[in-house]
């Protein structure tokens, strides 16, 4: 396979929301650490989430002071930092927004000295490329205008010698990685709470850039009960 292996590992509520109030009740942080304890007990390198999630968690909503004025042209090419880290951090940020302060994940007992991999499309700004660059986190672009989530994970394979992910991503984009075929597996912590809520994300979402996704047929695997009520369920993608 020209391409890791991908497995979607999410929280998600009995309704399938994986954001909402649900997250703040006190039942629910058991459940947020099993989450946890899952990723690291799978042992993969990479994991991959969307700009908003990486900012709620990570960047910390820090805000970026960038001189694009006097920023030199940075050609639109994938730039490999750090080839032999142990574990990768992948950012879906389109746009370039994230404000990095260092090219690991820090203040994260979890992901402490995750090597971040920027994703890109090649519409962002040669100031962030210059930032990204002076911070030394890495960057592949994965498309001019829109991502290609296939071109994007092939690069993965190939320069970061990346065999395996773990997409933990927003709605959107896990929906991005199922309308391209690319999930091979699905794991689910189920916590016993409905959220209730009609706006907050579900565990696959849709954009307007999406053609309409065919349906995707699994298999279970695999079914835990765990304290409290709560569920992990794996499932594999069912040859078609």
């Amino acid at each position: 396979m020209d391409r890791p292996y991908i497995i979607c590992h999410m929280l998600t509520s009995l309704d399938g929301k994986i954001a909402g109030d649900y997250l703040s009740e006190e039942r629910a942080k058991y459940f947020t650490n099993k989450y946890e304890e899952i990723h690291e007990q799978y042992g993969i390198k990479a994991w991959i989430c969307g700009r908003i999630t990486m900012e709620k968690h990570f960047t910390l909503e820090n805000e970026l002071d960038l001189d694009h004025k006097n920023a030199p042209y940075i050609p639109r090419t994938d730039y490999v930092a750090d080839v032999e880290a142990t574990h990768y951090a992948i950012a879906v940020d389109p746009s370039g927004k994230l404000a990095w302060t260092h090219n690991t994940i820090t203040d994260d007992d979890d992901r402490e000295g995750h090597h971040i991999v920027e994703v890109l499309t090649e519409r962002v700004s040669d100031a962030y490329l210059a930032h990204l660059r002076k911070k030394g986190v890495s960057y592949v672009f994965g498309g001019k205008d829109r991502l290609n989530f296939t071109v994007i994970m092939e690069k993965l394979k190939k320069l970061f010698s990346i065999d395996q992910v773990l997409l933990e991503g927003g709605g959107v984009i896990n929906g991005s990685f199922l309308n391209e075929g690319l999930i091979d597996e699905i794991s689910l912590v189920f916590v016993p709470i409905v959220d209730g809520t009609s706006n907050a994300l579900s565990l696959f979402e849709t954009s307007v850039d999406l053609q309409k996704a065919k349906p995707v047929n699994f298999s279970l695997m695999h079914v835990e009960q765990l304290d409290d009520g709560g569920l992990w369920m794996k499932y594999i993608k069912t040859s078609q």
